[in-house]
């Protein structure tokens, strides 16, 4: 510029102050803006700055910015350098804008909130605005000219935290990597405080190498701002962990441009990547059963517009039974009612179903142990007596479940039960402790219930007083005792009482009666109950034991006492007893009715009864005196013959004694060789050989007198010992049978007495082919002598024992023919060879011609059945020839000879002639070994 033109410009009026400086920086001219801004006068106080800007200007630049300080604040401006035709700087121009615009800039700028400064890089100086100087408590005269300082001194007003960010920002941009310079962050208030500002600014200058000049820029606080963002962080931070402890996420549907939006939380939920974050991937993951649930929302968010509220499953590998996600979508339409968008709140609800899982488990678990402990629960208005009660309870009651009123519920109890529930309720309503009552009521269908109530009244402070229920069902327990207390007194078969309440019921009566009646007591035992049970079974012996209870019960009077003592023994005391003779007669009416036939599924059944009878002779004599008695005459009514009664005597005691000293001495007798064997021969009635010897049992007791097989073989056989006497005496026989045939002595068969008892012992049939085989004598050599009673019964116990003795060649005989249950039939069904008729048949067959027809036909019908006729007994030799012309096969008998020892027996079968000594009359014929 030269000097023409600064001419010129100073002439014209011109809206910006100029002045024109010399070389040295004095003024040479100024305009009136200039003058009137003071600016001539003032420029000395600004050399040094001037000075900084002339030496930027000789160095290259063509225009330097310049802040100065003027009246009312910073003057910015322009410097520029006048060349003569050399080109060397002559002068110097300062331009300065019209002071009106810039007052309305500084207003604008202060108006805004804004702080100005202006930083003159290459002389590292600022300029701050007075509202910059204000933002920071530094007003006029406040020590402003401190903050005229350069970079550094700006810096120490950053707070130390966010210096460090100051500055990297700063040199981005005054580097060129930023295009603008942007950093929040705090700066010291004058009161020692921090504000926060947003500074930014730009470089408006540089020099030819692009060296930054100038930089201009503004601080606006932002304190309010940063209140409002923490605030709203510390917002999004408690809704977050809000949602966290919630499980909520939520996300968002723009349904124009189909893009997804997912929050952190449901992404991590479900597992979706970043990318995957705005595309439907989880909804994809949606499963079968929460698909329909799906499309049933989406018809209502987009037919309807409507909310809604739906759950569904997703896939995890974290959780085995998936994960389940409550979802909240609510759509939001424009005015015209399109869809602008979904937002949707999602919620966790995984750990709550599993927990309403457990707790429906639970509840089924305690619904179920409810039901099978028959216990219910109900809560009471006290107020409105309104019930509620659980399914349980309902279904105890035999009612519907749901509320219903407690007078309905007490309908169903007893008036008795009824009192004592209203009465539990009562003092649980005055402060009293749990209550308990027992009650029963009776269903619709007439079943009785018996339930134990347990009640509590409930205080509860958050509502009102209740009434607190609970119901067990006790029916099978009440039942249950009393069905035990019947056990205890009655028996359980036959309904009878049992011994210990017929005891008590006998003294009672037996006390009131005081001696002005005679009492009799009467004991009665079944006849071949053994036997039914053992062949038929114990559900037959049962059956028997219910027909004979109810027989006798309907024999006796409504005054009498029946009861059953145990196993086949009942006891009767009759208590109007007139004399011995009507006593007797009760005796007979009872054996009379238990000796009928009775009807057991497709069999007929035949028992009897045997009576003891104790009369009550003096007021002294009690229950256990009167049965002891009765006891003593069974026994005397057992020795004289089944099916009779006998009354109690000194002489049935003494018999009674004497029995049980028999049984006593028969204990172990096996082991002192207190036992023999005899034998007797049998003769075959044409040739007069001996085809066969019987063994008999003889007894040598130390003490205690003669007893004979016909006393203490019964005896036996009601002890038990009889089976194992019956297996030695077969031991017995086979060895001495076998010793002589040893030594050569000829004979056929040896045979063995064996009874009912011994048949019905399992292994019995083994150990006979055992005791054969031990003693080398062979099993078809060996005959067993059967009774008659021993075949009444056919059982598949007596078939199997007869299927193993024939299979082994042992043959089988029917003894005493004619004394016991003499029935040919059930000859047919066993494997009988031969049948030996009892000496009792015979007795008249030499006077009587009924006897000798009657004989006659007996061995006719026998050797029918192909088996060979035996007469036991046989004494003379009329007897004998009659017995020869009626065709009998073998004899027995004295007729021959008595009962031998071994020795003797030997020499008779030596001596190859029949001993015939019809003379001999002092030994009485001895009763059959009977084995049992």
């Amino acid at each position: 510029m030269d000097s023409g033109a600064i001419t010129s410009l100073l002439r014209h009026p011109l809206p910006s102050a100029m002045l024109v400086l010399d070389a040295d920086g004095a003024v040479l001219l100024a305009n009136s803006p200039a003058r009137a801004l003071g600016l001539d006068q003032s420029a000395s106080r600004y050399a040094p700055l001037l000075a900084d800007l002339r030496q930027r200007l000789r160095e290259g630049e063509t225009a330097v910015p310049c802040s100065l300080p003027g009246p009312a604040g910073r003057l910015d401006g322009w410097m520029r350098a006048v060349a003569d035709d050399a080109g060397e700087a002559v002068a110097y121009t300062l331009s300065v804008p019209e002071p009106d615009g810039a007052s309305r800039w500084q207003a604008a700028l202060d108006s805004a909130g804004h702080g100005l400064w202006d930083w003159d890089v290459a002389g590292n100086r600022t300029f701050r605005s007075r509202s910059w100087r204000a933002m920071l408590g530094y007003e006029a005269g406040t020590g402003g000219d401190v903050l005229d300082e350069g970079l550094d001194a700006a810096l120490a007003l950053v707070h130390p935290d966010d210096a460090g960010r100051v500055r990297e920002r700063l040199a981005d941009h005054l580097e060129g990597r930023t295009p603008t310079y942007v950093c929040e962050h705090r700066l010291r208030h004058r009161d020692g405080g921090w504000r926060w500002v947003r500074d930014s600014g730009r470089v408006i200058a540089s020099d030819a190498n692009g060296r930054p000049l100038r930089m201009v820029g503004t601080h606006t606080e932002i304190g309010t701002q940063k209140q409002l963002e923490q605030r709203l962080r510390d917002q999004q931070q408690l809704l977050e962990e809000t949602q966290r402890i919630a499980g909520m996420s939520s996300w968002a549907w723009d349904p124009a441009n189909d893009l997804v939006w997912c929050s952190p939380e449901l992404r991590s939920l479900v597992g979706l990547a970043d990318e995957a974050a705005g595309s439907r991937a989880w909804v994809r993951r949606i499963g079968r059963r929460s698909a329909g649930e799906l499309r049933k929302a989406w018809r209502r968010i987009r037919q309807e517009g409507q909310l809604a509220r739906f759950e569904v499953e997703l896939p995890s590998d974290a959780e085995p039974d998936g994960l389940h996600l409550l979802v909240w979508a609510q759509p939001q339409l424009d005015a015209e009612g399109n869809l602008q968008r979904v937002l949707a709140q999602v919620q966790d609800v995984t750990g709550q179903r599993r927990i309403d899982a457990l707790i429906r488990s639970r509840t089924e678990l305690l619904a179920r142990v409810s039901a099978l402990g028959g216990i219910g629960g109900a809560e009471i208005d006290p107020a409105t007596r309104r019930m509620q009660w659980t399914e349980e309870c309902a279904r105890l009651h035999g009612m519907a479940p749901g509320p219903v009123l407690l007078d309905e519920v007490l309908a169903l109890y007893t008036t008795q039960s009824r009192e004592a529930f209203e009465a539990a309720l009562v003092r649980a309503a005055d402060g009293g402790a749990p209550d308990r009552v027992e009650g029963c009521f009776y269903r619709g269908n007439g079943e009785r219930v018996w339930v134990q109530v347990v009640v509590e009244l409930d205080r509860d402070e958050r509502g009102p007083a209740r009434h607190i229920v609970l119901f067990r069902d006790i029916t099978r327990e009440r039942e249950t005792s009393a069905r035990i207390e019947m056990l205890s007194h009655y028996d359980p078969l036959t309904g009878l009482p049992n011994r210990g309440l017929l005891r008590r019921q006998a003294e009672e009566a037996l006390a009131a009666d005081a001696g002005e009646s005679r009492l009799a007591l009467l004991l009665v035992d079944m006849d071949g109950f053994r036997s039914i049970n053992e062949s038929f079974g114990h559900g037959a012996g049962d059956a028997v034991l219910k027909a004979s209870a109810a027989r006798m019960h309907q024999c006796l009077g409504a005054a009498d006492l029946l009861g059953r003592l145990g196993a086949d023994e009942f006891v009767v005391l009759l208590r109007e007893a007139s004399d011995r003779a009507a006593v007797a007669e009760a005796a007979d009416r009872l054996i009379c009715a238990l000796g009928e036939p009775l009807h057991v599924g497709t069999e007929t059944l035949k028992v009897g009864a045997s009576i003891g009878i104790a009369v009550r002779e003096s007021p002294g004599d009690g229950f256990d005196d009167l049965l002891r008695a009765a006891g003593v005459a069974l026994s005397a009514a057992r020795h004289d013959g089944r099916g009779n009664h006998a009354f109690y005597t000194r002489e049935a005691l003494q018999q009674a004694r004497r029995r049980l000293k028999i049984q006593h001495a028969l204990r172990g007798a096996v082991d002192r060789d207190e036992f023999s064997v005899v034998y007797q021969p049998l003769v075959h009635v044409d040739s007069g050989i001996a085809p066969g010897i019987e063994a008999l049992l003889r007894w040598h007791r130390p003490a205690g007198g003669h007893c004979g097989p016909a006393e203490f073989i019964p005896i036996a056989e009601d002890c038990g010992e009889i089976v194992r006497l019956g297996d030695w005496v077969i031991a017995e026989a086979c060895r001495q049978a076998a010793a002589w045939d040893e030594a050569g002595l000829r004979f056929g068969r040896m045979s063995v007495n064996v009874s009912a008892v011994q048949l019905r012992d399992r292994g019995f049939a083994e150990r006979v082919i055992a005791r054969c085989r031990q003693a080398g004598w062979p099993a078809h050599r060996l005959e067993l002598e059967l009774t008659e009673s021993a075949l009444v019964r056919d059982t598949e116990l007596l078939r199997d024992c007869f299927d193993t003795l024939q299979s082994h060649g042992v043959s089988l005989a029917v003894d005493d023919f004619g004394t016991g249950f003499s029935n040919l039939h059930y000859l047919n069904r066993f494997p009988v060879s031969r049948l030996k008729i009892d000496r009792s048949l015979i007795l008249d067959i030499q006077r009587s011609a009924e006897s000798g027809d009657l004989t006659r036909a007996i061995i006719q019908l026998g050797q029918a059945m192909r088996m060979q006729v035996v007469v036991e007994g046989v004494e003379t030799a009329i007897e004998e020839q009659l017995l020869r012309e009626h065709g009998c096969d073998e004899i027995q008998g004295y007729l021959y000879t008595r009962p031998l020892p071994p020795r003797e027996m030997a020499q008779w079968l030596r001596s190859g002639v029949p001993l015939r000594a019809p003379g001999l009359t002092a030994d009485p014929q001895p009763a059959p070994l009977v084995v049992c």
